[in-house]
């Protein structure tokens, strides 16, 4: 006969079958559990590190500095735009629309703290197209690469 209708936390159920002689005899024993599942606290802390402020890492016509953006600026300017706005967080369908790269440009300079003026990303984009997005996936490229994420856990039991 059972005496417990439930069993105290801390405690597990086990039942153990004995034979004496020829007769089995079943024996129930309460057990202490010697560890808990789930009795810690998990802290995880995630520190991003971004370059900002200055001026453009590379300069307008810098085209060597990566020669592969600057041939599909040069020939496939549409498909930069595409993969400029896909790395800078937007819709692929940005670039359709009107001054959408001259937004992203002044957008990449506030978000890293670029020296300049909306004044000059107008000039730049309207009068240097292909190389204005030449430098911009080149600036998207060198500060996204900069960001460092440190995940710690630790691991606190009472």
């Amino acid at each position: 006969v059972e005496k417990m209708a439930s069993w105290p936390s801390g405690y597990q159920k086990e039942h153990t079958t004995v034979t004496i002689g020829n007769s089995p005899l079943s024996v129930k024993m309460e057990l202490p559990v010697l560890t808990q599942p789930g009795l810690g606290v998990t802290t995880t802390t995630v520190t991003t590190i971004t370059q900002t402020g200055g001026d453009w890492s590379t300069g307008l016509f810098d085209v060597c500095a990566d020669t592969s953006t600057f041939l599909m600026g040069a020939f496939v300017p549409c498909c930069l735009d595409l993969s400029l706005a896909h790395q800078y967080g937007e819709c692929m369908c940005l670039p359709l629309l009107p001054g959408s790269t001259f937004a992203m440009r002044a957008g990449i300079r506030e978000r890293f703290k670029i020296r300049g003026s909306v004044c000059e990303d107008w000039t730049t984009v309207y009068c240097c197209y292909p190389l204005a997005l030449c430098q911009m996936i080149r600036e998207m490229k060198k500060r996204l690469k900069t960001q460092v994420y440190t995940i710690s856990t630790a691991l606190e039991s009472s």
